[in-house]
C-alpha cells in the first residue's frame, strides 16, 4: 500500500513527513538521516528496516546504509544519481539486482500515469488551459518521454500559448504535438532534467540559464500538472525589470535563495 505521509521524531519534536519529498535515508551509527527535497535532513533514532516498513514500496536499497527513492533517481551509473543533482554510492556487486529492481518499480510509477483525467486529444487540452491562450507570459504544458530504461528523453508540447510561439520562434501548429527534440537539435539537458523532477517528484523548480536553443536567457518556473506532464511558465529575462521597492526586500530574497536555517521545515 502506497503511504502518504510518516511521522518520525526528530530533535525531540514530532514530524510528519510527505514520503513523496524524501529523497534517500542514510543510517550513522543508531539514527537515520532522513534527506527531503528542500535540502533539509531529520536525524531519528531508527533502524534502516523500521523506516522501510514505513516508507512502502517506492524505496530501494543502495546498500545496508542506504535506502533511496525510486521517484528520486535520475539514473544508476558507476553511482545512483538524482533527480536534484545528487549522487549515492551503493554496492557495486549487486548492479544488476539494483538496476532491475529500479526499472521494475520505475515501469510501475509510468504505468500509472494513465490518469482518466489528464486530457487525451488536443482540443481537451486547448479546453482545459484556454484561459492561458492572451497571457502576457509564455506557457506550455509538457509530458515527458522515457525510454526503455525510464530515464527522461525528451517532452512533448502539449499545450502552449501565443506567448511560447514568440518565444520560442515557432509557430503553434507546429509546437504543438512535437517533441523539443525534434525542434531543437542543439537540446540542452539542464532543462529536462529539471521538467524530470518536477514530474516525477512534484518539485517547483526556477530555472535560470541561457538557452542556445533560441539564443536567448530564460528564467523558467516548472511545476506538476497532470501526471507524467509538468508546466512551465518561461520568461526572456532581458524584458524582466527588478522592482526594489520594499524595505523587506533583502530578507526576502534571503529567504526566496534559501539562505535563512529553517525555512523549508513542515515538509
Amino acid at each position: 500500500m502506497k503511504k502518504n505521509s510518516i511521522t518520525i521524531f526528530s530533535n525531540k519534536k514530532k514530524v510528519v513527513l510527505n514520503v513523496s519529498t524524501i529523497l534517500y535515508v542514510l543510517m550513522m551509527g543508531n539514527n537515520a538521516e532522513i534527506h527531503v527535497s528542500g535540502g533539509n535532513i531529520y536525524v531519528t533514532r531508527m533502524t534502516l528496516g523500521e523506516l522501510s516498513e514505513m516508507l512502502g514500496e517506492g524505496f530501494i536499497k543502495a546498500h545496508r546504509g542506504c535506502m533511496v527513492s525510486v521517484m528520486a533517481i535520475h539514473d544508476i551509473t558507476d553511482k545512483i544519481n538524482l533527480s536534484n543533482g545528487e549522487s549515492l554510492i551503493y554496492t557495486l556487486r549487486k548492479k544488476k539486482e539494483i538496476m532491475e529492481q529500479f526499472h521494475e518499480k520505475q515501469k510501475s510509477i509510468i504505468l500509472s500515469f494513465a490518469e482518466k483525467n489528464i486530457p487525451m486529444i488536443e482540443e481537451e487540452y486547448l479546453e482545459h488551459y484556454r484561459c492561458f491562450d492572451d497571457m502576457a507570459f509564455a506557457f506550455a504544458d509538457i509530458e515527458i518521454i522515457f525510454d526503455e530504461e525510464k530515464h527522461a528523453i525528451d517532452w512533448i508540447f502539449r499545450y502552449g500559448n501565443r506567448a511560447l510561439a514568440e518565444l520560442e520562434k515557432i509557430p503553434l501548429e507546429r509546437l504543438i504535438g512535437s517533441s523539443f527534440g525534434s525542434l531543437f537539435s542543439n537540446m540542452d539537458s539542464k532543462w529536462l532534467r529539471s521538467y524530470e523532477r518536477a514530474t516525477l517528484y512534484g518539485e517547483k523548480l526556477e530555472i535560470i540559464g541561457y538557452s542556445p536553443e533560441i539564443d536567448t536567457c530564460l528564467k523558467v518556473i516548472c511545476f506538476p500538472t497532470f501526471i507524467g506532464h509538468c508546466g512551465c511558465i518561461l520568461f526572456d529575462i532581458s524584458e524582466i525589470k527588478f522592482a526594489k521597492d520594499t524595505s523587506d526586500v533583502e530578507t526576502a530574497l534571503m529567504y526566496y535563495l534559501g539562505k535563512l536555517p529553517g525555512k523549508n521545515d513542515g515538509e
